[in-house]
């Protein structure tokens, strides 16, 4: 199991369309996502099972919504995850500060 002090890694897969998070080169977790002109609809949110508990998947949710605002991107979340995410961290839509 990877150590829960390795330094994540936030990334876009722009070719897969979708953001990734690393934990010790490991993928993590993923938000996919279709991106459109303006804006970026995500799609679906997961966490391998081996990384769920740590929080990842809200530290990934705020990173990719970051990097969308930063991108001046209007947000459009399908994903149920990232629906609850905005509805409990609303400021996420306004806070384009870098990702990670």
């Amino acid at each position: 199991m990877p150590d829960d002090a390795a330094e994540p890694e936030f990334s876009n897969d722009a070719e897969h369309q979708r953001y990734e998070w690393r934990v010790d080169g490991e993928l993590a977790a993923i938000a996919e996502y279709d991106l459109r002109p303006g804006r970026i609809v995500f799609t679906h949110t997961e966490v391998d099972p081996r990384f769920e508990g740590r929080g990842i998947a809200g530290r990934l949710a705020k990173a990719a919504l970051g990097d969308a605002r930063a991108r001046a991107l209007e947000i459009v979340p399908q994903c149920p995850y990232i629906a609850e995410y905005i509805r409990r961290h609303p400021e996420a839509l306004d806070d384009p500060s870098p990702p990670g």
